[in-house]
């Protein structure tokens, strides 16, 4: 009996063991899953769910939702925006500042000055512009033919900043002149090949920007001359063309960069909602509905939408400057330098950054946040460059307040000029001083003190080098962007030219 009784307990103590091993087993199991779980309770038997919510304990980062949405997108619509708001407030300034009508033509009978405020604008070649709006119907552009006596060469852009056409010897009437036409979306009507090259456009309000060549032998006077032999006018008027009428804004302030507060806002308005809507669009539509930017109907933000909206533009032009410092000056245009290229392109050697699969939203922004009207297609070896000096030889970021320089080499290989433009590097525009000298250039050569071997150093700061102000272009205070122009690049530039780096002077 006793010998059954200690069998007994044996087995009992073993399936005790048993029992507290399997508990422990499952216990185990069970810690495993809810740590995984992130601290939820997995489902038993159908009481819950398997998710659906957010971690036990879990709270909201935010407590005004209404705010949050609205910034989100509000930041969103920045980026997306940036190719049509750039080329929309040049529109904008001209009717404001200009007293500009549709198919008047803006010419500059001198270089542009600092009351020329845009984004990286040219002071080498004077400019001549025009806007108009083919909702009032097709459009006639004259260009002159490229001769002897003048060239023209520029872009024609469509609401989103996208090249519709090149002019001049490279562009789409190969510097023969001629009459383009241009229609707007929709349009079925049949054009005179024999007379007009037509142009349909994607969008109805289209911009102009050419600069005439002051070639050799000629004045900035003959150039002048020469571009106003464009003309603009409606399709409907070409049986008697009205005389153009010519603004000339050398001695007015023409403020045309981009808004980075909430008017920015209105400016999406204007352009959304008369603009005809793309299908990839569609989805941005629709978080700008959240602001109250909607097609058909008037745009009253509310206190929290105008809030949202001022921090999201001023966010989103930091954002836009912290990837130029950052990610541009990883990207040399020469290796071993700190310059990169003002024409940053897509993977299609084109400005629109739309693939198969995506639009990259931030590449595209990038471009059209420093500068304007840019061509269609960059050729695989294009005849001009436009680098921008980021940081010194060592790789530090250029500073306010500080003096700099930079050798240009003789014979710079480039069959038309070089320039040195330096701008304000928080707008990317011309700073004022009091000479208002904005460039140096080929063109200055005698008027500069040259080195022995034929080369010329050029200074950038606050204030010259005494003896040297003809090699000098002030800065005023401001953070300095240099960038460096060539025209009419040789093989040898793109073979074996590389720029020297812009060095401290200490």
């Amino acid at each position: 009996m006793r010998t059954v009784n200690r069998i007994a307990s044996g087995q009992r103590n073993r399936t005790l063991r048993y029992r507290l091993i399997q508990a422990l087993f499952i216990f185990i199991l069970f810690a495993v899953a809810f740590l995984s779980s992130g601290g939820q309770v997995l489902a038993q038997d159908g009481e819950n769910p398997i998710s659906g919510k957010p971690p036990i304990g879990s709270e909201p980062s935010v407590d005004d939702f209404d705010y949050q949405v609205k910034y989100q997108r509000a930041f969103e619509a920045v980026i997306w925006s940036r190719p049509a708001l750039g080329i929309y407030s040049f529109r904008r300034a001209a009717f404001d500042w200009l007293g500009y009508q549709d198919n008047d033509i803006i010419a500059y009978s001198e270089l542009a000055t600092p009351r020329l405020e845009a984004l990286t604008a040219n002071s080498s070649t004077s400019y001549i512009a025009a806007f108009t709006d083919l909702r009032k119907g097709p459009v006639v552009v004259e260009i002159p033919a490229a001769g002897d006596d003048g060239s023209l060469y520029g872009q024609v852009v469509d609401a989103w900043h996208l090249t519709i056409a090149d002019v001049g010897p490279s562009g789409i009437d190969k510097g023969e002149g001629g009459k383009i036409v241009f229609t707007p979306p929709g349009y079925n009507k049949e054009i005179d090949d024999n007379e007009y090259i037509h142009v349909p456009s994607p969008n109805y309000r289209i911009a102009f920007a050419f600069r005439s060549v002051v070639l050799p032998g000629k004045t900035l006077e003959d150039a002048y001359e020469y571009a106003k032999r464009t003309r603009i006018y409606y399709l409907s008027e070409a049986d008697e063309p009205p005389e153009p009428r010519f603004i000339d804004p050398i001695n007015d302030r023409y403020p045309t960069l981009p808004l980075y507060d909430e008017h920015l806002f209105e400016d999406i308005y204007d352009i959304v909602t008369v603009e005809p809507v793309q299908k990839k669009d569609k989805v941005m539509m629709g978080m700008l509905k959240s602001l109250g930017i909607e097609r058909g109907k008037p745009f009253s933000p509310d206190e929290t939408t105008e809030l949202a909206m001022r921090q999201a533009a001023i966010d989103g032009w930091h954002y836009l400057q912290y990837l130029v410092d950052k990610e541009m000056i990883n990207r040399p245009y020469w290796e071993d330098r700190h310059y990169y290229s003002l024409q940053p392109t897509d993977a299609n050697n084109k400005f629109d950054f739309t693939y198969e699969d995506r639009i990259d939203l931030i590449e595209r922004a990038l471009p059209f946040f420093w500068g304007t009207f840019y061509p269609k297609e960059l050729a695989e070896t294009p005849t001009t460059e436009y680098t921008a000096a980021i940081a010194d030889k060592d790789g530090n970021l250029l500073e306010a307040d500080k003096l700099y320089k930079v050798n240009v080499p003789a014979d710079v290989p480039v069959e038309q000029f070089w320039g040195l433009t330096v701008y304000d590097r928080d707008t990317f525009s011309f700073i004022y001083s009091a000479s208002n000298r904005t460039t140096l250039s080929s063109y200055d050569i005698e008027k500069m003190e040259t080195n022995a071997d034929g080369s010329v150093t050029l200074y950038v700061g606050p204030n010259a080098p005494d003896g040297l102000e003809s090699n000098w272009i002030p800065t005023s205070g401001k953070r300095p962007m240099p960038v460096m122009r060539f025209y009419g690049l040789t093989e040898e530039f793109k073979d074996s030219f590389i720029m020297p780096d812009f060095e401290l002077v200490e």
